[in-house]
């Protein structure tokens, strides 16, 4: 026997590995990690599963770059459009919005799809939308092209534990969907501060051009290293659209759509509050925006052993944290020390909460992990529409930058009520 308790010696054949002790990441897509064969027998096929790994790592690298380095660059967007910076957060909410679309419809519109040509034709829209974002001559035509980029991002992560599971096999397919989420969060720490920086160097449009050559290069990637193969053929969706009647579901999207919408408050608004209320100059906002994308990758570190040993408490400790330091954001933003610490605070109080939303999520629906994987991406995304509507009403009503955290203050507080009915509610409400 294999190491791994439960897979055989060799590669092929239906295994069933032990999976206690993994990361909410394994847990959430083990479903679809189940009875996959091994492909990563020898050297040179560990060689091409973790090319594989890599490219699907790096689409996820400038998915996440593109997402996060609209709000680094809302100001130069903002004042070359002639626009105000509440305003200009619509063009981060139609990302968002086509996220929020895009996930289910994109999922299941492509579910008999091959994985592979899903993922090439993911890529190859992602591009086009970011291009399309450089040329945008208006607000407008920038939410528009916003919107266009938002539709692949949830369908790709689906499809790409998919690919992630099958090259891998059991017992290891977590890990490995783990390193390919692992893009979005390096991004968060490098990818969107570098991109701010591109911006503030070269223009907020070069950005985007920026984004859309790496996205082009990840094309590549997924088009030479991404198996050509009948195994990755899509299935039907009548069983995972089952999942959409029950209604613990809709309460954990709920809990998530509303409560995590104050990371989307603060991080849309990082660029005026650190040269606006913290008086320091533009050349901070990278580092501002590197520390709540530390905090974010520490807070997922975190949550995700509360998510392994406990069924709520992740949520009620991320979010009761959050609403600690959101206020003092808020009460003390102008002071640069206190503003920089705070962004990591933020960062990572919230990241602490999503991998138990992520786990009960998937624990309510098992039989369908790829729509419950692209629905908790959308779900997450409505917390972006909602956060950055939020702040940018609190700011054009003319209560200061700052009334944005405290407007993020209410959704997270809001949240956790929420959460709280769900977990004294009815029986239909509870994990079993």
């Amino acid at each position: 026997m294999n190491k791994l308790e439960g897979i055989p010696d060799g590669a092929g054949g239906s295994v069933h590995a032990d999976l206690r002790g993994i990361s909410p990441h394994e847990k959430a897509y083990k479903a679809q990690a189940e009875a996959v064969p091994i492909h990563c027998t020898d050297a040179k096929g560990r060689r091409n599963c973790n090319l594989t790994l890599m490219s699907l790592a790096l689409g996820s690298f400038c998915i996440g770059t593109s997402e996060f380095a609209s709000m680094g660059i809302i100001q130069l967007f903002s004042a070359d459009l002639g626009i105000s910076i509440p305003e200009a957060t619509n063009a981060v909410t139609a990302y968002a919005f086509g996220v929020i679309i895009g996930a289910p419809l994109v999922t299941l519109a492509a579910a008999r799809l091959n994985r592979r040509a899903l993922l090439l034709g993911l890529m190859a829209l992602f591009v086009v939308g970011n291009l399309l974002s450089a040329l945008a001559g208006s607000l407008h035509l920038l939410m528009a092209a916003r919107f266009v980029s938002g539709l692949p991002q949830g369908a790709y992560f689906g499809a790409g534990a998919v690919v992630a599971s099958y090259i891998v096999g059991p017992g290891q397919s977590g890990k490995a969907f783990a390193i390919v989420m692992m893009g979005l969060t390096i991004a968060t720490i490098f990818g969107s501060p570098l991109a701010t920086f591109l911006g503030q160097m070269l223009g907020w449009r070069d950005t985007y051009v920026a984004v859309a050559v790496l996205a082009a290069v990840a094309f590549g990637a997924l088009f030479l290293w991404v198996p050509r193969t009948g195994e990755l053929a899509g299935s039907p969706v009548l069983r995972e659209l089952s999942a959409l009647r029950k209604p613990a579901v809709w309460g954990v999207m709920l809990v998530a759509a509303i409560g995590v919408g104050s990371i989307f408050a603060v991080y849309t608004f990082i660029g005026p509050i650190v040269t606006d209320v913290a008086m320091r100059a533009p050349t901070l906002i990278p580092v501002a925006l590197g520390l709540f994308g530390l905090g974010m990758t520490v807070g997922n570190l975190v949550g995700g052993r509360l998510a392994d040993a406990y069924p709520a408490r992740g949520i009620v400790a991320g979010f009761g944290c959050a609403l600690v330091v959101l206020a003092v954001l808020a009460s003390a933003g102008a002071n640069t020390p206190i503003m920089l610490c705070t962004m990591f605070g933020v960062g990572a109080t919230m990241m602490t909460a999503i991998p138990t939303i992520q786990v009960r999520l998937t624990r309510f629906a098992p039989e369908a992990p790829s729509l419950m994987g692209a629905m908790n991406l959308a779900a997450l995304n409505v917390a972006n529409a909602i956060g950055a509507w939020a702040g940018g009403m609190t700011i054009a009503a003319g209560w200061g930058l700052l009334s944005a955290v405290w407007a993020g203050f209410g959704l997270t507080l809001l949240g956790l009520a929420i959460f709280a009915v769900t977990l004294t509610g009815s029986a239909a409400l509870r994990p079993r």
